[in-house]
């Protein structure tokens, strides 16, 4: 697959996932890494209902740091839906929000 130049960082070469430590590492095609806890991916899922606790509450949902992931789905070319070991399921997490979510000082 070809991505234009400026997309080319925000596609990762490999997806690694840690189950042990809980960590999901993304290499980028810039040479960077990423390495994602499994309840911070939980944490700032993006899914509806996910978005309707933090606009109601203003924190995004919390998730203990025993969760894990239980599959990794690929979403053609644009990114992954991750399933948590609590059963959700239902967020999408596009390459630039995964990519966003490394610069957290958590992460």
């Amino acid at each position: 697959m070809t991505l234009p130049a400026s997309d080319a960082q925000l596609f990762p070469e490999a997806i690694v996932d840690h189950q042990a430590s809980g960590v999901l590492e993304l290499r980028w095609q810039d040479g960077s890494e990423s390495h994602l806890p499994h309840a911070l991916l939980r944490a700032h899922c993006r899914c509806a209902g996910c978005q309707q606790v933090y606009r109601q509450e203003g924190r995004h949902p919390e998730a203990a740091p025993t969760i894990r992931l239980v599959a990794i789905n690929p979403i053609s070319d644009k990114g992954l839906n991750l399933v948590f070991s609590d059963g959700h399921g239902r967020g999408i997490f596009p390459w630039a929000y995964l990519h966003e979510l490394s610069l957290l000082p958590n992460s």
